[in-house]
């Protein structure tokens, strides 16, 4: 990272800095981890199917077993009557085989026994004790589900780099998997910047506003897949950011700070770290978002990303910078946020030389600007779902134009 400690004259392009933050990302190590802890994880290990599905012959029906040749010849007008020699129940199989010209009940998932090949449903019989009587004949091998029918021992069941959700938890464990080795959820620390902050729920003075920042970017985080730490309120205090920060460090995989970035005589963010060397501080070509900061701080070159402090700035930030570092700390592929084609409603203007991401609405092959540009507008952000991405070299686009859109909410 060149010249981490100055302050960059020339605007970055947003590609030039997730490519530099990403280059500076390792995953995190991963490690086996018990299944329920795994939800949500990518898995870090091509899964191996120690056993098959099913892993014995099982009725699919409660019946009988029986040898098919012994009632191939059964129908209602002239049944087959057998001697019924045992019974079988799930996970109480004590019968292990049976011989020709006899019938066991048989419960659904009990093992088929040995010499049996069919297994006749109770609606054909007259359910009886010690002998049943059998109106219709079943095909050869009906009703029975077969070892390795569904999967085969050998066979990878999951695989590297699959995010694990609840099928994958149940079939991991239908194998025999107590755990798996995936990578942990970063532990991510939002500190929020600023003397005019208040908590929620406390009295605002004249000059104060409530902080919702560290609220949006830790939900965000976890959101993500993350653990979110939210630190209470910083003042613009350069010792006491300092403080807050090593304090915090000892959890931290990611810090991520708002406000106290721009060119202002508070700026204490950059106060703070420019003396370190490790931070860069400068201008990210994009609208909003435009003043930005990544390095790293402490024994540990902990990741600390130092947003700006309006909060649609602060949003949008975080899902081009911070997100697709979370990911790859977690091993989550694609790192970032992919784009869809939508059809515009409304007209955008945008500055030359800025990537612009406009509040939206998409829906129906739609995308609907929301609001204004103010990157104060949070309102405006929170009845967004979407986020138009302007080009660079673009400085407007007319109604009807299809254009590329972030959809932030879905899972990718």
């Amino acid at each position: 990272m060149a010249d981490p400690a100055g302050q960059s004259e020339a605007l970055i392009s947003v590609d030039d800095h997730v490519a530099r933050i990403l280059e500076a990302i390792e995953p995190l190590p991963d490690f086996p981890q018990p299944l329920m802890d795994a939800l949500g994880l990518a898995v870090a290990e091509d899964v191996v199917a120690p056993i098959g599905l099913p892993s014995f012959d099982n009725s699919a029906m409660d019946g009988y077993a029986v040898r098919h040749e012994d009632v191939v010849s059964a129908a209602e007008d002239s049944p087959v009557h057998l001697p019924v020699v045992g019974e079988i129940g799930a996970g109480q199989a004590q019968l292990l085989a049976m011989s020709p010209g006899t019938a066991v009940k048989i419960m659904t998932g009990a093992p088929m026994p040995a010499g049996a090949d069919s297994v006749v449903p109770y609606e054909w019989t007259d359910r009886g004790v010690a002998r049943v009587r059998i109106e219709r004949a079943p095909s050869p091998r009906q009703h029975v589900r077969p070892a390795g029918e569904d999967v085969s021992a050998g066979d990878v069941v999951v695989s590297y780099g699959t995010v694990l959700g609840p099928r994958h938890l149940g079939l991991l464990a239908s194998v025999g998997r107590a755990a798996v080795r995936a990578r942990p959820r970063p532990r991510v620390v939002v500190i929020s910047t600023g003397s005019e902050l208040r908590e929620p729920g406390t009295e605002l003075g004249h000059d104060s506003i409530y902080d919702g920042n560290s609220f949006l970017l830790a939900a965000a985080a976890r959101a993500a897949g993350a653990i979110a730490y939210r630190v209470g309120i910083v003042p613009d205090e350069p010792r006491a950011f300092l403080d807050a920060l090593h304090d915090q460090l000892v959890r931290a995989d990611i810090v991520v700070t708002s406000g106290g970035v721009s060119q202002g005589d508070f700026d204490v963010v950059k106060e703070a770290l420019r003396p370190l060397g490790t931070v860069w501080f400068g201008g990210v070509a994009m609208q909003p978002g435009k003043p930005q900061g990544f390095g790293h701080v402490g024994e540990d070159r902990t990741p600390v990303f130092t947003l700006p402090g309006n909060p649609v700035s602060s949003y949008i930030s975080f899902q081009q910078f911070v997100l697709p570092a979370i990911r790859k700390l977690m091993g989550r592929a694609p790192y970032a946020r992919p784009t869809v084609t939508a059809r515009l409603t409304h007209a955008i203007g945008s500055p030359l030389g800025r990537r612009q991401f406009v509040r939206a609405e998409c829906g129906g092959g739609s995308v609907t600007p929301v609001g204004g540009h103010g990157s104060h507008l949070i309102g405006d952000l929170a009845s967004s779902d979407a986020l138009v991405v302007v080009p660079e070299e673009v400085v407007s686009l007319q109604a009807g134009e299809l254009v590329q859109v972030l959809r932030l909410d879905e899972e990718f």
